[in-house]
């Protein structure tokens, strides 16, 4: 399932010299335009990531061959950040043609993206290629990707599958300290589970959530610091505010109980153990040496 050996943080030290700088400074300016943009990218790579790999397949667009990624039930209408990627992308092969991949630049925009808020930061290793297809169907993509309905055991056996332990998915769940949600993923929670959510807190995410319409308002999740990377996540998740019914599902009563607490009481052991989980996620089933290729644009095989 994992191949890090093959991947290096200095691979592209003598064939693009540049690079990580160029990325960095592509994302930087994408989040200072839009704070959002940090969450949608860090999503971007986990959705990249659990569907066949850390291979950019999420940035194909439709073809005579390639059933897309991006019009599955997770992704369409909700992934975000493609245009960010392509913006570096050409920035990179305007000097380093053909060689740096998508797959790559995806995963160093997640560390870049976690920075820019005031995350964590990590050692990326690189080498990965571009996939040449994208996932076989769009049923695949869904059962390999969370639902914001999934239950614990769920959660923890499809992050085992990638290879990640249940301690590396409550830490990854923790990006949502950062982002939006639509009111369509929430609404159940908010209208109809009265005993695992805060009463006021249901109140206030109905106001802009009604019982019909509304399927695209947003809602930070979460709602005292929804634009700074911090430990807040977990402790509302002890307050039962957690937003989505996925997110509220660590602190039930459940075997994750205990790892929520500790996160909510320490920031920097948060922290860490997230960019750990950034690091194994990154290395989940990558294209190395002479498999796939280097797309000279993402969202189009050579």
């Amino acid at each position: 399932m994992q191949c890090e050996s093959h991947l290096s943080s200095t691979f592209y030290r003598k064939s693009c010299p540049n690079a990580l700088d160029t990325i960095r400074k592509g994302i930087r300016t994408a989040v200072s335009r839009e704070r959002r943009m940090a969450a949608s990218l860090i999503r971007l790579h986990f959705h990249d990531c659990f569907v066949k790999g850390c291979d950019a397949s999420i940035l194909l667009d439709d073809a005579p061959s390639i059933i897309s990624e991006k019009n599955a039930i997770n992704n369409f209408n909700s992934i975000r950040g493609y245009e960010v990627i392509d913006n570096v992308k050409s920035q990179l092969e305007k000097i380093c043609p053909g060689v740096v991949s998508c797959a790559d630049i995806v995963s160093v925009a997640a560390r870049d993206a976690s920075v820019a808020v005031g995350g964590p930061t990590w050692k990326v290793r690189l080498g990965r290629r571009d996939s040449s297809t994208a996932s076989l169907t769009i049923p695949e993509v869904e059962s390999n990707l969370p639902s914001f309905r999934a239950s614990l055991d769920s959660l923890i056996s499809l992050f085992d599958s990638k290879g990640l332990s249940a301690r590396d998915m409550v830490a990854l769940s923790g990006s949502h300290t950062i982002g939006q949600a639509s009111c369509v993923t929430f609404r159940d929670r908010i209208y109809n589970n009265q005993s695992e959510i805060d009463a006021d807190f249901a109140k206030t995410r109905r106001r802009r959530c009604p019982v019909d319409g509304g399927d695209g308002n947003l809602a930070p999740l979460d709602l005292v610091t929804p634009n700074s990377f911090d430990n807040n996540y977990f402790k509302i998740l002890k307050q039962k505010k957690g937003l989505l019914e996925s997110d509220q599902i660590l602190f039930s009563g459940g075997s994750t109980d205990d790892i929520v607490d500790k996160y909510s009481k320490s920031p920097s052991r948060f922290k860490s153990d997230f960019a750990a989980a950034m690091v194994r996620m990154g290395n989940i089933s990558p294209l190395t040496g002479s498999q796939g290729q280097i797309r000279k644009v993402c969202s189009v095989v050579n």
